[in-house]
């Protein structure tokens, strides 16, 4: 029973398995089908798909060459256009490159005929005046200075008479506008005044220092002559040297030094060149103190210390007699007065003042007018332009611009016209020793210059190495003839030109 039930269950199994198979493959072979058809379907799309886009892409392909085609044919009308504009421009302007050429023949040609007619007109004219003189006795320059003569004899009266109205006018006018404010301005000033010499007396402990300070045949007195740039005056009168410059900085420096050497007690010419550098340097510091005080003392506080230097150097500089720095702190204190009353800018004036003559610090070492340097200093420290305004009129060289800049003239000329606040001959002696040492500086291969025995005499010191003995006196002599071209003196001047040559080496 149990055999016979495994037999139908196995025959059942292998029936099913069968039956199973050939059932799968039933459905295999429908899917294979199907896929197929499937494929052929996505081929048969993409065909159809391909041929779409390329009748797509050539139908734009030929719209793009017919644009193409229609742009090229516009292009090649508009440079066809443009050649013939340009060639029509060239025809016009040959014809008038020949016009022109026609044009300037014609105008040399007339050019010549009004030169010959003018020289015709010339010879005819020196004729008739040569006819003129011959008749009337008398040449052209000769004519002319006997009319002027007549003319001015007939009418002398009345030219003096009109000057003389205009200018009682013009004085009864600016009296009468001044008049107030000048007398309330110069009753608030009240300025000492004292002039300033050219020389400075040093008092010694003994005459036996004289004996050191000149030194064997004289070479100490000679190094520090020259490296001062002072004259020493050691004469017979008892305790005292007298130190000559028309310098004030250089005798300030000379007597430092001096008394630096006669304490120390060692005169000699390398400790001498010492003790005049450590002397400048000392003079630097009382400079930049003075244009630091003078500042104060105006209440400027907005000034750069670098033209406050050049400030203070005007405390070593005279003007007519009359101390530069104390003229300009006065002048400061008058503008600021002038603006206060006339309603002006007081800093800017006052400013204009203090400043107006800084040019006088550096005038001897660069070319041109104290105004006109002091200008270039101001404008390369970018100082405010109305204050350069105000203090480039004083000497009126610049017209008035401002008001500050009349305010500033006239404080200058109330400070200046002072009683006992200037003396005209001592301003007139340090302009003409400035000009002597000018006048030599301008030569190549000059060292130093210093003008000494009250402007009768000059040393310059000249490099060795770029002039020769022979050129040396070739330079005296043409030193000496451009002073007496162009500068006026009593008696003669000694051109005295010294070419020294050092040696320094140093043991080690």
């Amino acid at each position: 029973m149990d055999i016979l039930t495994l037999v139908k269950a196995a025959i059942a199994l292998v029936a099913g398995a069968a039956a199973g198979y050939f059932l799968r493959q039933i459905i295999a072979q429908q899917r294979k089908d199907t896929l197929e058809l499937k494929a052929k379907q996505i081929l048969l799309d993409a065909k159809e798909s391909a041929q779409k886009t390329l009748d797509e892409a050539k139908s734009r392909a030929e719209k793009i060459s017919e644009e193409a085609k229609r742009e090229q044919k516009e292009q090649e009308k508009e440079l066809r256009k443009i050649e013939e504009r340009l060639a029509h421009k060239d025809e016009i302007l040959e014809k008038k490159s020949a016009e022109l050429d026609k044009e300037t023949q014609n105008l040399q040609e007339k050019f010549e005929k009004v030169k010959s007619m003018k020289e015709q007109l010339e010879a005819i004219e020196i004729q008739k005046r040569e006819e003129l003189a011959k008749v009337a006795g008398l040449t052209e320059e000769e004519a002319k200075t006997k009319i002027i003569e007549e003319v001015e004899k007939k009418h002398s009266n009345d030219i003096l008479a009109r000057i003389q109205k205009i200018e009682q006018f013009g004085l009864e006018t600016l009296e009468r506008k001044a008049r107030d404010i000048l007398a309330s301005v110069i009753q608030r000033v009240a300025s000492s005044t004292a002039s300033e010499v050219t020389v400075t007396s040093l008092t010694i402990p003994s005459d036996d220092i004289k004996g050191k300070i000149i030194g064997k045949e004289g070479r100490n007195i000679r190094a520090f002559e020259r490296a001062a740039g002072v004259e020493l005056i050691v004469d017979d009168t008892p305790g005292v040297i007298i130190i000559s410059s028309f310098d004030p900085v250089r005798r300030q420096i000379a007597r430092v030094a001096l008394e630096n050497l006669i304490l120390d007690g060692r005169i000699q010419p390398a400790r001498i060149e010492e003790m005049v550098e450590k002397a400048k340097v000392e003079i630097e510091k009382i400079i930049k103190d003075a244009g630091e005080k003078a500042a104060y003392e105006v209440r400027i506080l907005d000034v750069d210390p670098r033209l406050l230097m050049l400030v203070g150097r005007l405390k070593f500089r005279t003007s007519y007699g009359q101390n530069v720095l104390q003229h300009s702190v006065e002048m400061a204190h008058i503008s600021g007065m002038l603006a206060s009353e006339l309603k002006a800018d007081v800093g800017i004036a006052k400013k204009g003042a203090l400043l107006h003559d800084i040019g006088k610090a550096v005038d001897h070492e660069i070319q041109g007018t104290h105004v006109e340097i002091g200008r270039r200093i101001l404008q390369k420290f970018n100082v405010d332009q109305r204050v350069i305004q105000a203090m480039q009129s004083h000497h009126e060289e610049y017209p008035y611009e401002t008001l500050e800049s009349i305010i500033v003239q006239t404080a200058d000329a109330i400070s200046a016209s002072r009683p006992g606040a200037r003396r005209d001959s001592v301003e007139n002696y340090l302009k003409r020793l400035e000009d002597l040492e000018r006048i030599a500086n301008t030569f190549p291969g000059v060292e130093k210059t210093y003008a000494i025995q009250a402007g009768r005499e000059i040393r310059i010191f000249i490099t060795p190495d770029k002039i020769t003995d022979l050129e040396a006196k070739k330079m005296a002599r043409d030193i000496a003839d451009r002073i007496e071209s162009e500068l006026k003196y009593p008696g003669e001047i000694k051109v005295n030109v010294i070419r020294e040559l050092r040696a320094i080496e140093y043991a080690r």
